[in-house]
């Protein structure tokens, strides 16, 4: 799991910074229905708060994240599951061998951010229409834009939702835990 973050900011991600609550929350709340089937949960905390510039330091936060993953587990079928900044650092890393989709929850992405990662991967991306600091309208282009090289693409209007999680937690948390079994369980039968 990606958190969320800010567009420039070098402060340290502590348990006090929102987007890490937040994402951690959920995480908790989805941890359970992952064990189920047989899948673990991990959550990444950036080292720093913000994309800053071209999210170097996150994008290597996350290939990080990924190469511990493979260290503790081995070659196993990854799914990114990012909350605003962390749908946009997952769709940087989506190239990684290990990646075989990225479920975004109100995603902060931008017509720069690149499709091709996806390639051969699936995509499901939830967006409300009452997200006033991430675009409804772009998270639908990008899912577009991504229908040409993606396995999958698929977009989730969760409806009079805001970019927070918050309201509407239930409803966030199934589309995230159902998204990501529903894309892992073609790849787990693969290995």
């Amino acid at each position: 799991m990606l958190h969320g973050g800010k567009p420039r900011s070098h402060a340290l991600v502590d348990d006090r910074s929102a987007s890490w609550q937040r994402t951690a929350w959920m995480a908790r709340s989805i941890t359970d229905r992952a064990h189920e089937a047989s899948t673990n949960v991990w959550l990444l905390r950036y080292s720093e708060r913000g994309w800053n510039g071209d999210g170097a330091g996150r994008i290597a936060d996350a290939r990080w994240a990924l190469d511990e993953i493979r260290t503790a587990h081995g070659d196993r079928p990854v799914i990114l599951l990012g909350h605003s900044m962390g749908g946009r650092v997952a769709v940087h890393v989506a190239a990684d061998p290990s990646v075989v989709g990225v479920v975004a929850l109100a995603p902060w992405w931008e017509e720069t951010d690149p499709v091709r990662t996806l390639s051969g991967r699936s995509l499901i991306a939830a967006h409300g229409r009452r997200d006033r600091l991430t675009s409804f309208a772009e998270t639908q282009r990008f899912v577009g834009r991504a229908r040409s090289v993606a396995s999958h693409a698929e977009f989730v209007d969760m409806g009079p939702l805001g970019h927070y999680l918050l309201k509407g937690a239930g409803a966030w948390n199934d589309v995230a835990i159902e998204s990501a079994l529903r894309i892992l369980a073609p790849a787990s039968r693969g290995l």
